[in-house]
């Protein structure tokens, strides 16, 4: 039945027909409405449920059923006025979160842990070192590594591969 005939004849309408036919005709839209004043689909189409359930309850109320859309459409940017509203209030509660910064203790070990590392690195041959630290702190690719020192590629995977394990070995004895 379509909505129009539902409300047609006054005497005859039944909520669940008639809701049934509007829902059918114009729900796309009124979820439509709600998602340009949210920018939320999902939280649009509850609400215009909401609507429709509201609505329904109220039914024997309503003194033109031909103005049921309109009824509905208010409904629809009310509570999508209130839902933003609500959105408002909670921002402004939220705690701000600070961003995850290492306790002083971190700090402290963090800087220990890098003097260890900076200590190893001067025991190192000067090449060696080079290498390390143009890979690590200057993250440059081997090839890069190459033409800056202008040594070979297996060069410069020979000097880390050396640095690396003579690293490892000055670090596991200061342990």
């Amino acid at each position: 039945m379509v909505y129009e005939e539902c409300v047609t004849d006054e005497s005859s309408w039944d909520a669940d027909e008639a809701l049934t036919a509007v829902y059918t005709a114009h729900y796309t839209s009124l979820v439509r409405l709600g998602s340009l004043l949210l920018r939320d689909t999902g939280t649009a189409e509850e609400i215009v449920q909401d609507a429709f359930v509201a609505m329904h309850g109220r039914w024997h109320r309503l003194r033109d059923p031909h103005k049921a859309l309109a009824y509905l459409r208010t409904a629809v940017v009310n509570r999508c006025r209130s839902r933003q509203r609500h959105l408002v209030v909670v921002d402004k509660h939220t705690p701000r979160t600070l961003p995850d910064e290492p306790s002083a203790e971190q700090a402290v070990l963090r800087t220990a842990e890098t003097d260890r590392v900076i200590e190893a690195m001067r025991t190192l041959p000067e090449k060696q070192r080079t290498v390390m630290v143009l890979r690590y702190y200057g993250d440059l690719s081997e090839a890069e590594i190459a033409d800056t020192m202008g040594i070979s590629r297996g060069s410069v995977k020979s000097h880390a591969a050396r640095a690396t394990k003579s690293l490892r070995q000055v670090l596991e004895q200061s342990v």
